[in-house]
């Protein structure tokens, strides 16, 4: 690494679980973004700070101005201006290491192994059950950890899915197989602007964990957060022996 990285990351290289061996890493690490949103948003600005050094961002949506109450990505200058580009504006400003492609494109059946081929960890922000369903499948296919997380209202939720390996679930044995199901949006039901802050960290960090593995491994539990009543819970979550990825 070149001086001014020592420095950078410093905080990172001074932690023994992570070290100079992991920043390289994680400098050599490629994460796809499935959504720019409420929970991209915090999760591109610390993958950026972190140096991850490529972030595939994948949304077809532009700023609104009711978008600003929770995106913190982006500012009153950027509506109207596509998110992945406002994104890659905003990771330029943060960190010249990190390299954007933006793909101002909606994931479908069609495109998704194309698009993730390249990826290390996917990490999927998405506002619909259908895209998720899309990205958990191509993750699963190209034996690429899914970090998954969602948020409405006052709850959030974050698993870490690998489910080609014997022992570990997939994002279908939390679900099930249904095609699809209906979607409460933040725009009918509300959401606590500052929450998609929280699990928008929560899952940079364990996309970073996915990179550069420490402490526990996450794959196989799920973490539930109810900010209204001040309370984490962690669940278990087995394989499903009669999912897809358990044949």
């Amino acid at each position: 690494m070149k001086d001014d990285q020592l420095e950078r990351y410093a905080r990172h290289i001074i932690l023994k679980e992570i070290g100079g061996a992991g920043q390289q890493r994680l400098l050599a690490g490629h994460v796809g973004l499935i959504g720019a949103g409420g929970i991209g948003a915090p999760a591109i600005q610390y993958l950026a700070a972190a140096g991850v050094g490529r972030l595939t961002v994948i949304d077809d949506d532009v700023v609104s101005l009711s978008n600003l109450q929770r995106q913190v990505l982006f500012a009153t200058a950027d509506i109207g201006t596509r998110k992945v580009e406002a994104a890659s504006t905003a990771v330029a400003r943060i960190n010249p290491d990190v390299e954007v492609i933006a793909i101002a494109q909606r994931l479908d059946g069609d495109n998704a192994i194309a698009l993730l081929s390249d990826v290390d960890v996917l990490l999927d922000g998405s506002d619909n059950f259908g895209t998720r369903l899309i990205a958990a499948d191509a993750a699963r296919e190209l034996k690429i950890p899914l970090v998954s997380a969602a948020v409405g209202q006052f709850d959030g939720q974050l698993g870490v899915f690998r489910g080609w390996e014997a022992d570990k679930p997939c994002y279908r044995c939390l679900v099930g197989n249904a095609p699809d199901r209906p979607d409460a949006s933040c725009a009918d039901q509300g959401v606590l602007g500052a929450l998609t802050g929280v699990m928008g960290s929560l899952a940079a960090i364990e996309t970073i964990r996915a990179i550069v593995p420490f402490g526990s491994d996450p794959a196989g539990t799920l973490l539930l957060i109810d900010a209204l009543n001040f309370r984490f819970r962690t669940l278990s979550l087995p394989k499903d022996p009669g999912c897809r990825c358990a044949s």
